[in-house]
């Protein structure tokens, strides 16, 4: 009897959830989902799941060659450029199949108003210097970097608390986890007086909401761009992958549809 392929996912999000579900119970498959372990309560997955990191590409090289991996999906955010290429270097070295999901960035509509910007650095300078209510929704990470403008007055909606890696004056701590809608968001973003919007281009309906609001309201947003990732066989949902895995290793990168 042929033993089941193994399958590593580097997951963390929706994308690799659904993936996950997808395939749980596979006979042919024996599905590991990987988390970065940023968040301290993740949402429980129907596969076996691992936490924490690898130690760069050569320790995930090293640990895909333990464990036997066969097929590497590279799962994660749309700015986890640094796992993205760590996944792009270990499957070089081992000759490794690997497939990245990558869904669509969101795209200016009419009646946005985007300051678009290149880093968290650049977007707390996009602020301006005249005190203003900012809606951050862009994780705990990389809050810090609106330390360097304490004069706004910011309410931080986050997964997990801030633990103090935004020390400014003025900050309204919300707890929560998506998905948000579009007239909720805009209820929010009434009620608290938003004049701006900062926000990750991650694309995805999940999140989509406050963009949506923020064009309803005329707020402007200012709009992080994705970073650069490794150029590698990518499909724009999990739908694609399954359609990868199911082709077995001889899927060509030109069968996939390029995001």
């Amino acid at each position: 009897m042929r033993s089941a392929s193994r399958l590593l996912i580097l997951g963390g999000t929706g994308e690799a959830s659904a993936l996950a579900r997808a395939l749980a119970g596979r006979q042919d498959l024996s599905v590991v989902l990987s988390l970065a372990g940023r968040t301290a309560k993740p949402k429980v997955e129907p596969v076996p799941t691992r936490v924490g990191g690898f130690g760069g590409a050569e320790g995930l090289a090293r640990y895909l060659r333990r464990e036997r991996i066969d097929r590497l999906i590279d799962a994660t955010h749309p700015f986890a450029a640094r796992i993205a290429g760590n996944a792009a270097r270990a499957a070089e070295a081992l000759g490794m199949p690997l497939l990245a999901i990558r869904r669509p960035a969101w795209s200016r509509e009419a009646g946005d108003h985007w300051t678009e910007v290149d880093s968290m650095d650049e977007a707390a300078s996009a602020l301006g210097l005249e005190p203003r209510r900012v809606f951050l929704t862009i994780g705990r990470q990389e809050a810090c970097a609106f330390a360097a403008a304490p004069q706004h007055r910011y309410l931080a909606r986050t997964i997990e608390p801030l633990d103090g890696a935004l020390p400014v004056p003025h900050l309204t701590l919300l707890e929560a986890r998506g998905p948000f809608d579009a007239a909720a968001e805009a209820a929010l973003m009434r009620d608290t007086g938003t004049e701006i919007l900062v926000s990750k281009n991650s694309g995805g309906a999940a999140t989509y909401g406050k963009i949506a609001a923020a064009r309803s309201l005329a707020i402007p947003v200012v709009m992080v761009r994705r970073p650069e990732k490794p150029d590698v066989p990518s499909v724009p949902d999990a739908g694609g992958a399954l359609r990868w895995l199911d082709a077995g290793d001889h899927a060509a990168p030109a069968t996939l549809r390029a995001v």
